[in-house]
């Protein structure tokens, strides 16, 4: 909180009470009473889902783009609008064909939901890493969180969320930007056997947030109490950033190893969003949850044809007149590797340590981790690199 503070300042953060309100309707014990009563909450009758369709209140911050550049392409004498109204064209997406992020308010305005598809950008990555089906679930549901995560955020800001168990899969990371930029990969791509929860382990779940223009990046960090994800990062936002949201990600991976669906949705609480928003928003979650009929949340619902525009409107629904529309992102698989960025390794290696590779391999060969890319330099092209770099490497970007 002290880094967003200082990055900006301008930013007030109202304080709410911190507790967890349940798809029952009822509220539960405040968690900072006691760690078992937090426990207790994620094991009620909606368990698999208490974090997915359930608000975790705390302190709200802003994540959401400047209201200026999110309306300067709509017409605020039709705000709200309609669900038939030609401004949502843009935004459908007809049996899902194409990545989608879809973010929209409440006609009230105090309520964010945020969701997308993702299955071409997991069929890239599971491609490029050649993942089995639990990397890949595990690497589709952190994308998925990214991706709705680092909605609204600038363009050149970064998001990313790292796990790091103590499972067979040694871990998992997703970096995302606020153009939907997204890239990630997994510590070990071919682990069978395992199930999800098996294959995490315990550990905690990180997040970095960064831009250019901040001196340091905000980090968070929390433990990882169920291994799903989801929930994980879910937890993470009431209790690292104390946002109050509702989470759901998740993917379905055939046994010939290709994504058949893949992503969520993110509900957020504004600051003055009134109790029967809240408590409508929390009627709509456990409506999904039972027409989902998994514990994918909300796959089903994707291979059924639902759009994120789709899933926008079911959860705000009977909230009055239409829904305001902030804007879409065509979410993309983008990675930032590049032989300058090799050779900037290179140059923070003592340069005695880069010859004796050079000697015992005849060349330099690395792997990039997030697009599985080979870059190969010979000792003629190092050479010349080394005698015409200039400058300091730690200071470059």
């Amino acid at each position: 909180r002290r880094s967003i503070e200082q990055n900006m300042p301008n930013r007030t953060l109202p304080m709410v009470p911190f507790c967890y309100i349940g798809t029952t309707m009822t509220m539960l014990t405040a968690y900072a009473a006691s760690r078992a009563a937090s426990t207790s909450a994620f094991r009620g009758s909606h368990s698999r889902f208490s974090t997915r369709s359930t608000f975790c209140n705390g302190i709200l911050t802003s994540t959401s783009t400047p209201s200026g550049a999110l309306k300067s392409s709509l017409d605020p004498s039709s705000i709200p609008y309609e669900k038939s109204s030609s401004i949502f064209d843009p935004f459908r997406n007809l049996n899902n064909v194409n990545d989608l992020v879809v973010s929209a308010l409440s006609p009230c305005g105090g309520c964010k939901v945020t969701a997308c598809t993702a299955r071409n950008i997991m069929n890239e990555l599971i491609n490029a890493h050649s993942m089995t089906p639990v990397p890949s679930d595990v690497m589709g549901r952190l994308s998925v969180c990214a991706l709705l995560m680092s909605n609204g955020m600038q363009l050149d800001q970064t998001l990313q969320i790292s796990i790091d168990g103590d499972g067979p899969l040694r871990g998992a990371m997703a970096v995302s930007t606020g153009g939907g930029e997204v890239r990630g990969y997994v510590g070990n791509p071919s682990i069978n056997g395992f199930t999800i929860h098996e294959a995490v382990g315990k550990g905690t779940v990180q997040v970095v947030k960064n831009h250019p223009s901040w001196p340091n990046p905000y980090n968070g960090i929390t433990v990882m109490r169920n291994g799903d994800i989801d929930r994980d990062v879910g937890i993470y936002l009431a209790e690292s950033e104390q946002r109050s949201c509702a989470l759901a990600a998740a993917t379905v991976v055939n046994e010939v190893g290709l994504c058949k669906a893949a992503g969520g949705y993110l509900v957020e609480r504004l600051p003055g969003c009134s109790e029967e928003t809240i408590r409508q928003v929390e009627k709509n979650l456990a409506k999904l949850v039972q027409e989902d009929k998994s514990e994918k949340l909300p796959t089903n619902l994707l291979l059924q044809g639902v759009t994120p525009l789709d899933l926008v409107f079911r959860i705000l629904d009977g909230m009055g007149d239409g829904v305001i529309p902030l804007g879409q992102v065509s979410p993309t698989m983008k990675c930032n590797c590049s032989e300058e960025r090799l050779f900037r390794s290179l140059r923070l290696l003592p340069r005695a340590e880069v010859d004796e590779i050079i000697a015992k391999h005849d060349q330099i060969e690395a792997r990039c981790h997030f697009c599985g890319k080979v870059y190969r330099m010979g000792p003629e092209e190092v050479q010349h690199r080394f005698a015409i770099a200039k400058g300091d490497p730690s200071k470059d970007v």
